[in-house]
């Protein structure tokens, strides 16, 4: 076995298969015609094993060709490329709500999606009889902090193509991801203050954003000192996904605050009731102006928005 200082033949006629090889070979059938004629072929047999040994061990050691398809990118997504990852494991937080991990093609490897930016979650599925490929915007939940996995949080709708699908994946069924996508990156400094409307899965966008500023505090080492007001409205109490994280980021950061409201509050709730209207985007909200961002606000809001609130922020169904 060579060591750190020794040098690797590059040739049959190297030096060290001469001197370490050939020479002792030759002394010992000569040798051995000298001494006892009868004992040739088995020394024959000897230099021959033991020589063919050496010079097997000797040799440089195969290197693989690298090729793009045996390398791994620092970075898995592909933004005009499906490729399939595979569910490694799946965290059940109500009958439609679960958060599906899944693997990317080393634990070292990262997703590669920008703060403030989503992707293509696509799957071929039965539509109206024929096959048809359907294709969803989710934002994780992890980030690029995360290595080795994402994140998806999802809620299965009945009437849902995607949603309904990925309810019925089983550990190791693979589902189609592309990306990133989308016009905005957030960066430390983008706006002053945040303000955000969400409901219902809509959390997910926002919570990335929201755990990058504050992973950017100069506490932690950033410079990062936006200010977050969120409003996060649900139907009911336990529609309130991911509440555990929320409320840990605001006790954990000042400049972070949230406030839920619910269509049907329970008891001693010191939360919104109702819809959310323009008089709790006045209250709770920054308003627009230079160097802050108007309501960030994500479609999955429109059922928790009165009418008139819809009409100011823009929003539509679907």
């Amino acid at each position: 076995m060579s060591t750190p200082h020794q040098v690797r033949p590059t040739s049959l006629l190297s030096p060290q298969l001469i001197n370490g090889v050939y020479i002792p070979s030759a002394l010992l059938l000569v040798g051995c015609a000298i001494v006892k004629i009868d004992l040739l072929p088995f020394a024959v047999a000897v230099v021959l094993g033991l020589g063919g040994w050496k010079i097997y061990a000797a040799s440089p050691p195969e290197v693989a060709k690298v090729t793009p398809e045996n390398v791994i990118s620092e970075k898995a997504l592909i933004p005009d490329k499906f490729q399939d990852f595979t569910l490694k494991e799946k965290n059940v937080i109500s009958h439609n709500v679960a958060i599906y991990r899944f693997g990317l093609q080393s634990p070292t490897q990262i997703l590669g999606l920008p703060i403030g930016q989503h992707m293509s979650v696509a799957a071929t599925l039965q539509v109206e009889g024929a096959p048809k490929q359907v294709v969803r915007s989710y934002t994780p939940i992890s980030s690029d902090e995360n290595p080795g996995y994402f994140d998806l949080l999802i809620k299965s709708y009945p009437q849902g193509n995607i949603s309904r699908h990925m309810g019925t994946l089983k550990l190791g069924d693979t589902m189609q991801v592309r990306g990133p996508k989308g016009a905005m990156v957030y960066s430390p400094g983008l706006v002053k203050r945040f303000g955000m409307i969400a409901g219902g899965t809509g959390i997910t966008p926002m919570l990335q954003i929201i755990r990058a500023i504050v992973r950017g505090r100069p506490r932690n080492g950033g410079n990062d000192t936006t200010e977050v007001d969120l409003i996060f409205a649900n139907v009911n109490f336990e529609d309130i996904l991911l509440k555990e994280d929320l409320d840990s980021l605001a006790k954990e950061d000042p400049g972070f605050r949230v406030y839920y409201v619910l269509n049907n509050p329970p008891e001693k709730w010191d939360g919104g009731v109702g819809f959310c209207t323009p008089d709790m985007m006045k209250a709770r909200l920054p308003a627009p102006a230079p160097r802050h961002e108007t309501p960030h606000v994500r479609a999955s809001a429109y059922d928790q928005c009165d009418e008139k609130s819809r009409r100011v922020l823009g929003l539509r169904k679907g």
